[in-house]
């Protein structure tokens, strides 16, 4: 009975919902990840990577789920000010103590800022991926690129899909 307390307990505080089992010494879990993470007005592109659009600028980074995964980020590789990006082509990399991953832009535009806190404290990415953890500012050459984003309904089922699947 306290272990099964405890697994219950435990289960809540890392947000995973618990099935009856049958059997009294295993109880059975079904993981069921919260996209609590995945915010109202950004745009996020299957590749993992989130873009909140203000004015002529928008700001690029790479979202909770993706940082999750990754596990804690110890190293990031940006692009120098002024370059330029391309859509679905690599501006850098993330990496963690699991594996090293490209960032992909989700647009095409010119670079107008980049996060230089990121060199010195690349765990931004993983305590704030959506305030102080984004990555670069990007001045939209073809603002209609925006529309071919998943909104947070489309990228929450999404991710999902693609966490079943593995």
């Amino acid at each position: 009975m306290a272990l099964r307390m405890w697994a219950s307990s435990t289960a809540n505080a890392l947000k995973l919902s618990s099935s009856a089992s049958k059997s009294h010494l295993l109880p059975a879990f079904s993981i069921s990840r919260c996209f609590s993470s995945v915010l109202e007005g950004l745009k996020y592109a299957n590749s993992h990577e989130w873009v909140k659009h203000e004015g002529s600028v928008a700001t690029i980074g790479i979202t909770a789920h993706a940082q999750e995964h990754l596990g804690e980020v110890v190293f990031v590789e940006l692009p120098d000010d002024k370059g330029s990006v391309s859509k679905e082509k690599s501006f850098g990399a993330v990496e963690s103590v699991k594996a090293t991953s490209e960032i992909l832009s989700p647009i095409s535009g010119e670079i107008v800022e980049v996060n230089t806190k990121l060199t010195e404290s690349p765990g931004l990415i993983n305590s704030s991926p959506y305030e102080d953890g984004w990555m670069i500012k990007v001045k939209p050459s073809d603002p209609a690129e925006l529309d071919s984003l998943m909104g947070p309904k489309e990228y929450t089922k999404f991710c999902e899909d693609e966490d079943a699947a593995h």
